[in-house]
């Protein structure tokens, strides 16, 4: 009669022993996650965080909340913001879409700050084409040519490179600041490659982008517009 009582006294020690492995590497996973970050470690700023803010100060804060997100995996166009449009090529873990994002995280940026967005292939509204911020800013009567004289504001989408009758741009970066004197805007880059290869990045005085292109001389800025 007490063997069988032995039996399930180990078997319960080994079910604790295995319970408790099984907790040692979630708990490992997750430290790893925390010490060398993932793509979901970049939580947005609370609505409580934003509230007192501009929109404008708004689109900063959000956007330099991401600085240092990297696509994942590293070498490839699979991001969050792509996914958060459902824009791109599905497959990349974590339910990411695959594509280039620039416009994917500046649109991201002015949306979750506050700026009333429609995300379609349509000409004058938002979408992942770099050149669909000239056509917003055109539609809005918000885009100003670099030779207006136009001083950028924080918030505001520097666009790079654009070619006015293909309606094409190499780039668009979110706008943080512009010094006295400077040929660029302070920016922060979605998918930008001075750091790494698709990474949110910061850059000051940024006259061209970071594309590494001959045509990517800045073109212009989009000034947003409150909901």
């Amino acid at each position: 009669m007490r063997k069988p009582r032995r039996r399930r006294r180990h078997l319960l020690r080994w079910l604790v022993l295995i319970l408790v492995a099984a907790g040692i590497v979630i708990a490992s996973v997750a430290v790893q996650h925390e010490v060398f970050g993932s793509p979901d470690s970049f939580s947005t700023p609370s609505a409580a965080s934003l509230s007192g803010l501009s929109l404008r100060q708004r689109i900063v804060a959000v956007a330099e909340s991401q600085v240092g997100y990297r696509t994942d995996p590293a070498n490839s166009y699979c991001n969050k913001f792509s996914a958060y449009w459902v824009a791109g090529t599905p497959g990349c873990p974590g339910g990411n879409y695959r594509e280039e994002w620039c416009a994917d995280f500046a649109a991201w940026a002015w949306q979750r700050a506050g700026v009333l967005v429609t995300y379609r292939f349509v000409n004058g509204d938002l979408n992942s084409s770099a050149a669909s911020f000239y056509e917003w800013g055109v539609r809005h009567g918000t885009w100003h040519s670099v030779h207006s004289g136009y001083r950028p504001q924080p918030g505001d989408v520097a666009v790079y490179g654009l070619d006015q009758v293909a309606r094409t741009a190499v780039h668009v970066a979110v706008v943080t600041g512009f010094a006295p004197g400077a040929a660029g805007p302070n920016v922060v880059n979605g998918d930008g490659d001075r750091t790494g290869f698709s990474v949110v990045e910061r850059d000051a005085n940024q006259y061209r982008a970071d594309a590494r292109k001959p045509d990517s001389i800045l073109s212009g800025y989009v000034s947003p517009l409150p909901t």
